[in-house]
């Protein structure tokens, strides 16, 4: 009833919000658009990210008028609570979102979320495909008509998502992990990210420049479990050229607390065909090259959609006028550490690939159809498709997804959510990440942005200087410049910029155990079930977790009770092989660590000592 009652409160207050004054006609007409991309399970695997072996020239080719994040890292590695976090700008201690199934409006508080306060400011809101996580955890409406305009656009062909249309070598059909499919063998002829990029190119050629400024927010479901992608896109990557991981084992010295079986990937019928052994199993080395070629073709296929999508709105002629963010939303295990899937506090399941296209600033503004002319991998000579000649600008700080709010409303000229003090709960607008829109601003103040920046594969780099930037409009937003962090175009193989002075000293992100010892619910404990919280920190060279006793009706951690803690120093190590904290050489650094860790986000802060 509680919970009910507070939800029908939040509905009259959205109503209120559309009820007030919004800006002017003309002010709205003068604020950029905003193409929110997301792609699920999508670890750094692209071209762009110097993965010479990967085709995605269309991720490529926005990366190369972007400024694209080197370490960016989630707060959780799982769906639902990692999208909540960067939707809401707030961590999931404060979203109360560690699992697959509670809705942050009914637990925690009725925040602003990142689509929300666009719509207060009068954009048109849509969400198409995988945004917030479907189900109870977004309300059973992906959190509408709070954050969207129009109800949340789902492909009419989802409803297939689980059913056996996976051809096996008996002639009979399947639910496998790996499903490359012929057109023939797709029930409704397109598959669910197909439906949803033809949704996206209809919205963008259905509007006009003269009406209210729009923010689209589209999520693509793969590289996600199953693996059901064209399977046109295999022929990519023979599995001659996949290389499987070599570091197949358990770090040294790691606590199982640490380790998550990969329960979701065991549900597949090919892969429980393996009679793989519960919890430290290992995968047989010839289904591996199955699984990475099926990862590499689905995130081609992906590319392949978002490349039509960005056509479609430089035809349509939106591209000048268009911040465009692209973003997984966690990373993804393939088997290193004998880890599959996500669900861990390891850098491979933290990481993601982020870029940020800010017309005039990351790029030059160019006639329509000029800026992102579509490339279809399928038909690109294959020299063509791995040259990946329009290397990007990159900045190697660390920064976080909770960081994309503050810096989408900066950029847009929105109001920036405040830092949320330290009981934010009854706080509707603020933020526990920070802006990098200096970050983005200072490419133009430094790089001279032609159209022949970009297509000069040059190796120099540009120092950022301490600057002060004036403000007026799009391209002058009123941004004051870091100091000192390196802004760098690289060539393809040589990607070893590193930032002169971080943006943060840390980055920080956690996950749940319902016990000490791997279990079927390690992957997604329901509330009741989490005892133990992994808290982790990565810094400029390091790694430092804690898992700590975790009292979830109070939502407490309990810091005096440690059952664990990891060092992993990439300085020394770079895969992190060994949990070096209990080495007497480290014993000084894990104090240290150990403090900073509990010190937490909030000492980290741009501009904090």
């Amino acid at each position: 009833m509680a919970a009910a009652l507070q939800r029908s409160a939040c509905l009259i207050a959205s109503v209120l919000l559309s009820l007030m004054p919004v800006k002017s006609v003309s002010s709205e007409l003068s604020r950029p658009n905003v193409l929110f991309l997301v792609v699920d399970d999508l670890r750094p695997k692209l071209g762009c990210y110097g993965e010479t072996n990967m085709v995605t020239p269309n991720i490529d080719q926005l990366a190369a008028k972007s400024l694209v994040f080197e370490r960016a890292y989630v707060q959780q590695a799982i769906c639902s609570p990692s999208r909540t976090s960067f939707l809401t700008g707030r961590r999931p201690d404060t979203t109360r979102t560690y699992d697959l199934h509670v809705y942050f409006r009914n637990i925690a508080g009725n925040y602003t979320t990142l689509p929300q306060h666009f719509k207060n400011n009068g954009y048109i809101t849509q969400s198409v495909g995988k945004i917030f996580h479907p189900g109870p955890t977004s309300g059973n409406t992906d959190d509408y008509p709070f954050s969207w305009t129009f109800p949340a656009r789902h492909a009419p062909s989802r409803k297939y998502f689980t059913d056996k249309i996976c051809p096996g070598p008996d002639g009979k059909l399947y639910n496998n992990a790996v499903c490359p499919l012929e057109r023939s063998q797709i029930p409704s002829g397109k598959l669910p990210d197909e439906e949803n990029a033809d949704f996206a190119v209809s919205f963008l050629q259905n509007r006009s420049v003269d009406q209210k400024p729009f923010f689209l927010a589209l999520g693509f479901h793969k590289p996600h479990l199953p693996f059901r992608y064209d399977a046109k896109y295999k022929d990519l990557y023979p599995l001659s050229k996949i290389k499987i991981a070599d570091n197949q084992n358990v770090p040294m010295m790691m606590p199982y607390v640490s380790f998550s079986p990969w329960d979701h990937l065991r549900t597949f019928q090919d892969i429980r065909a393996l009679n793989v052994s519960w919890p430290f199993g290992v995968i047989p080395k010839d289904f591996q090259y199955l699984m990475r070629q099926s990862y590499s073709a689905a995130t081609s296929f992906t590319d392949g959609l978002v490349g039509r999508v960005l056509a479609a709105l430089d035809q349509s002629g939106f591209a000048n006028n268009t911040i465009i963010t692209f973003h997984g939303d966690h990373g993804w295990h393939l088997g290193e550490h004998m880890e599959w899937t996500k669900h861990t506090n390891f850098d491979i399941a933290l990481r993601i690939p982020l870029m940020f296209h800010v017309p005039g600033v990351t790029a030059p503004k160019l006639p329509p159809g000029k800026t992102f002319p579509f490339k279809d991998a399928l038909k690109m000579p294959i020299h063509e498709n791995t040259r990946h000649t329009n290397d990007p600008l990159t900045n190697d700080g660390l920064v976080e997804a909770v960081d994309i709010y503050p810096t989408i409303s900066e950029l847009a000229g929105l109001d920036i959510p405040p830092t949320c003090s330290r009981n934010p709960f009854s706080e509707t607008f603020c933020t526990e990440g920070a802006s990098f829109a200096s970050l983005i601003k200072s490419v133009a103040k430094d790089v001279t942005i032609t159209s022949d920046t970009f297509r000069d594969v040059s190796k120099s780099s540009y120092q950022i200087m301490d600057t002060n930037i004036a403000s007026s409009g799009l391209n002058d937003m009123g941004i004051a410049s870091s100091k000192g962090t390196d802004v760098t175009r690289m060539s393809t193989g040589h990607r070893t910029s590193r930032s002169k002075v971080q943006w943060k000293r840390a980055v920080f992100s956690q996950y749940p155990r319902p016990s000490f010892f791997p279990s079927r619910s390690t992957i997604d404990p329901s509330l009741n079930e989490i005892i133990i919280m992994g808290y982790t920190m990565r810094t400029d060279k390091q790694r430092y977790t804690e898992w700590v006793a975790y009292d979830h009706t109070t939502f407490s951690a309990n810091w005096t009770h440690v059952y664990a803690r990891e060092l992993y120093d990439y300085s020394a190590d770079p895969e992190g092989n060994f949990n070096v904290v209990d080495v007497p050489a480290y014993s000084d650094l894990a104090v240290q660590l150990a403090q900073q860790l509990r010190d937490g986000w909030r000492s980290v802060l741009p501009g904090t000592s």
